[in-house]
């Protein structure tokens, strides 16, 4: 049984680690330092440090690994035989990447070489791909510029969201990861570079990345929006109110950008070309309404031109 370091943090990771619980020896799980959460702002531990911690597992948070002689000194102490990783938030350092002898096995949540970087799941939906997926491959110095070792594509839903596409390729990526890493184990499984001319990236998200230009055409919003469902959040303003956009549908017809117009029985709005009509609406700090509850508690939002 082969000795394992599992690195992630988040909801993603758990699958994954999951899995590995089932067949290999988790001797550690490296995670992020416990963080303040939500309203409250309560000091939290990380999923990956729960669901280690309710099964036995040491944990280690290092604030960063680059540097940290005291961190590196630790997971080389546990002599595992790879280091798996999934979604752990820090990049690993040629110190870190050189302990196991079987290498660090990374799942990606894309078809490499297509978006690389931190956010590939809401730029596959924001771009329109047709088919997503996730990557088992090697990590080395560049970023997910690794070999690979299997990919496994699903297609897209045309309702997919951030969250839907989330959830599914935390489950196909964890299934992936391991059917993979046995033959990875035991010699079976020959690495495949990475076509760099092919490579697109997908940078880190911030929340102002939600931000709508109501110029932009329909479908570049309406995709937009569900891509960042549940977070960012597609988002306007609206007489100096944060108004947070749910998905929603085209629809024929046309109106100024940004433009709010009345249609059947809820409300649209102008874009680029067509219109959009979005599920839900919420000012900040308020219910989360659909559009003719929304009309009602707020009858000056027919006309009203957002984006200001």
């Amino acid at each position: 049984m082969a000795r394992v370091v599992f690195m992630g943090t988040p909801q993603f990771a758990l699958p994954s680690l999951q899995a590995l619980l089932k067949a290999h020896d988790v001797v550690a799980a490296l995670t992020q330092p416990d963080r303040p959460s939500g309203r409250s702002q309560r000091i939290r531990q990380s999923p990956v440090k729960r669901a280690a911690l309710a099964a036995g597992i040491p944990v280690l948070q290092p604030r960063r690994l680059r540097g940290n002689e005291a961190a590196i000194a630790a997971l080389a102490a546990y002599q595992a035989d790879v280091f798996v990783v999934a979604a752990f938030g820090q990049i690993l350092p040629q110190a870190v990447l050189s302990l196991p002898h079987k290498g660090v096995v990374n799942l990606h949540a894309s078809l490499l070489p297509r978006w690389r970087g931190a956010a590939p799941i809401q730029a596959a939906i924001r771009a329109g791909d047709e088919q997503s997926g996730a990557t088992i491959m090697l990590l080395e110095a560049g970023l997910d510029t690794g070999p690979m070792l299997a990919k496994r594509a699903i297609r897209l839903a045309a309702e997919e969201t951030g969250g839907s596409l989330h959830d599914k390729l935390a489950i196909l990526g964890a299934d992936l990861l391991a059917e993979t890493l046995p033959g990875w184990l035991n010699g079976e499984i020959t690495p495949q570079a990475q076509d760099n001319a092919l490579a697109t990236y997908a940078p880190q998200l911030k929340k102002q990345a939600g931000e709508i230009d109501w110029t932009k055409s329909a479908a570049e919003i309406e995709r937009m929006v569900r891509a960042y469902q549940p977070w960012p959040r597609a988002y306007t303003h609206w007489q100096g109110a944060h108004l947070t956009i749910e998905p929603g549908i085209l629809l024929p017809g046309n109106a100024r950008p940004g433009q709010v117009i009345q249609q059947r029985g809820g409300i649209a709005i102008g874009t680029g070309d067509q219109l959009f009509s979005p599920s839900m609406l919420q000012i900040a700090g308020k219910k989360r309404l659909l559009p003719a509850d929304f009309i009602n508690g707020y009858p000056a939002f027919i006309g009203a031109q957002l984006g200001q």
